[in-house]
């Protein structure tokens, strides 16, 4: 949940802008038509004054205005076109789904609903855009779990690895810069890609500029307005083309630019650690928690699911969840308890089951979900770091090996929507007619 809320602060202040456009005046501009949705030159002016104001420190290192309104514009697209296609493969938040993460927001930042309203009000923001911004970043992420159930797998081999890396090696922080190229890129689109790239490395060259501040103005990828970072990773986890070099660099160093699968990158190394000490200290989290089973019988799954649906029903309209697990689960091992599981790592009852759990704040109550199992209601009650045995610390490996590969794959999935979306930019000087299919 942790890690959640933090992502929330930057898509939050694009979200925070989007206002739909009943709520605006009929005289508003479109910025940007995105299949048959549109973004409103409001709600890009908004969401540019918000990033303003998370650099108010730093504003010398934001591209110009024009720049900087196309980068935010991107990433309102790209959100635009995620949660769209959540809304079309069967995503739903519900009422109560966004109460629980506004009250988790409040806790976290130690404010009471009055607060945190006076809060919102005091950055421009209503309580009503707050809470459609956040349903629709919970859509997001409720579609990145089914993405990663579907699609990202950790073998026993790359969690050895890993775990050897990690007691005898080193971690790298790295941070990047990537020119992006359309699939399929014309020798005219790669000539001016590789120029744009090479002017960037000769202003690094130059110490003109800062690789971050680069990047934040630079760089095509998603995390640009956060400097390019991307966080702590071994060896075994930073592509082929960069590993070698990158572990004979010393910190501030940089190489590139290299022809990757999405474009032209630059990386640079900026700091090192010894990965030995952060295992022999490791903690892995471990989750308290209870669920309901319901089995689906061949040729019933649809009955099963709507059973599921109308216990987290009961649950959400005051039922306890222990009666409900005693009345109706179908988990042997567990039903007498109430449900519960006891503590356990997020792998512990496989991948598809941890995910769920690891994505909800300490007492919430998920949606049904699917394992090979049957279908399930889960409610966290509490979550703890422990010190790390053998088995949790395999447990910990394999969940970053799987949170990284779900990174790099989500963000070619994005692409790929991006890619086959009907895009017509409507404002600024490089608007474009037509983009996309």
């Amino acid at each position: 949940m942790k890690t959640f809320l933090r992502s929330l602060a930057t898509a939050l202040a694009l979200f925070a802008a989007t206002a739909h456009a009943q709520n605006l005046q009929p005289l508003d501009r479109i910025a940007a038509v995105v299949d048959e949705d549109v973004i409103l030159a409001s709600e890009l002016e908004r969401a540019v004054a918000n990033i303003r104001g998370q650099y108010a420190t730093r504003q010398d290192q934001l591209p110009p205005q024009e720049i900087l309104e196309r980068q935010v514009l991107e990433r309102l697209i790209s959100m635009r076109l995620q949660t769209a296609n959540a809304a079309r493969t069967g995503v739903r938040v519900s009422d109560q789904d966004v109460d629980q993460a506004v009250a988790a927001i409040a806790q976290q930042n130690g404010f009471t609903m009055d607060q945190l309203r006076q809060q919102l009000a005091g950055d421009g923001m209503s309580f009503d855009d707050f809470r459609t911004s956040l349903r629709e970043e919970l859509m997001i992420q409720r579609m990145r779990q089914r993405f990663a159930q579907t699609r990202i797998s950790v073998s026993d081999a790359e969690v050895d690895a890993a775990l050897s890396a990690q007691a005898t090696g080193t971690q790298y922080r790295l941070a990047h810069i990537l020119v992006a190229l359309p699939e399929g890129a014309t020798p005219e689109q790669i000539q001016t890609g590789q120029q744009k790239i090479d002017g960037i490395k000769s202003l690094l060259d130059r110490n003109e500029m800062e690789f971050s501040a680069a990047a934040v103005r630079y760089s095509d990828s998603p995390n640009a307005l956060e400097g390019g970072d991307l966080g702590w990773r071994s060896a075994q986890e930073i592509p082929a083309a960069f590993a070698t070099a990158v572990t004979s660099l010393e910190p501030g160093q940089i190489i590139g630019p290299i022809r990757g699968p999405s474009g032209f990158q630059l990386l640079q190394l900026v700091d090192r650690r010894d990965a030995s000490a952060e295992a022999g200290a490791g903690t892995v989290t471990q989750y308290l928690a209870r669920h309901i089973l319901i089995r689906g019988q061949p040729g019933a799954d649809a009955a099963a699911k709507a059973k599921a649906d109308e216990l987290r029903a009961r649950i959400a309209g005051g039922a306890d969840f222990a009666e409900i697990a005693r009345e109706s689960s179908e988990d042997a091992s567990t039903k007498a308890n109430g449900g519960d599981l006891g503590w356990f790592t997020q792998d512990e009852f496989g991948p598809d089951f941890g995910s769920q759990v690891a994505a909800l704040g300490d007492g919430d109550v998920s949606q049904p979900f699917r394992t090979q199992a049957g279908w399930h209601v889960v409610q966290r009650q509490a979550s703890r770091q422990a010190a790390g045995d053998d088995s949790n610390r395999r447990a910990q490996a394999r969940e970053a090996i799987g949170q990284r590969k779900l990174e790099d794959e989500w963000d070619r999935y994005v692409r790929e929507l991006r890619g086959e979306a009907y895009v017509s930019i409507r404002i600024g000087a490089n608007r474009d007619p037509e983009i996309g299919g």
